[in-house]
């Protein structure tokens, strides 16, 4: 069964529901908190780094099985334990509520899958199996991980930077499209690894002119 691959905004506004407090929450939860997520945990026990979380102030906790009514308000629910006896009340509850759910290692009864993701800055590369090989999705976001350095969080926070001037120097769409893939096509981000950032700016500045670039950019 194949997905469609979303990436959902806002959370920090949503209530998102983890249940369980193991390992796999934890994992859920870092990903989750990744996004600026509002997080609650319902569980009994929780790994030291979700207590930790919780000592900080960063996720909710109930400190307690999973009880009817927790999912109120939820816009997102995740059940982490495959032990609960009440996982089926928990999934009715979830539709009740018009939450999206997923439940690990069962893609059956979730509305959505979670894949490997890898993150540089604003660049969020998500690698889906459906399900078949989440080992083999792993090792692909490992492999991302090593082709997509630093570098493309600096050009991309450079490149936002550049988005409401460049509309202005640039009303006509069709030219301003033409900057924007001379700046992606360009050795840019070759110079930012190889660490010559001054001479990537330049560049920068050749591209799409040296006065929209009154502030430095790094």
């Amino acid at each position: 069964m194949k997905g469609y691959p979303i990436f959902l905004t806002g959370l920090d506004t949503k209530r998102c529901v983890v249940i369980g407090g193991g390992p796999e929450a934890e994992r859920k939860v870092a990903g989750l908190l990744e996004c600026a997520a509002a997080v609650t945990v319902i569980s009994p026990e929780l790994t030291p780094a979700l207590r930790l979380w919780v000592e900080a102030g960063t996720i909710a906790w109930l400190a307690r099985p999973y009880q009817p009514g927790d999912l109120q308000g939820a816009h997102l629910v995740m059940i982490t334990d495959n032990s609960l006896a009440m996982r089926a009340t928990i999934c009715q509850e979830a539709e009740a509520e018009r939450a999206l759910l997923n439940v690990v290692d069962d893609t059956a009864q979730s509305d959505f899958t979670a894949g490997a993701v890898m993150r540089q800055g604003a660049l969020t590369i998500a690698i889906s199996t459906n399900g078949c090989a989440p080992a083999l999705a792993v090792r692909l976001r490992q492999q991302f991980e090593r082709t997509f350095g630093p570098e493309y969080a600096i050009f991309l926070d450079w490149l936002q930077a550049l988005r409401e001037p460049l509309a202005r120097q640039y009303p006509d769409f069709d030219e301003r499209r033409a900057r924007w893939y001379a700046l992606v096509d360009s050795e840019i981000l070759t110079l930012l690894k190889q660490g010559h950032v001054d001479l990537a700016r330049q560049r920068l500045a050749d591209i799409v002119a040296e006065k929209l670039l009154k502030e430095p950019l790094y």
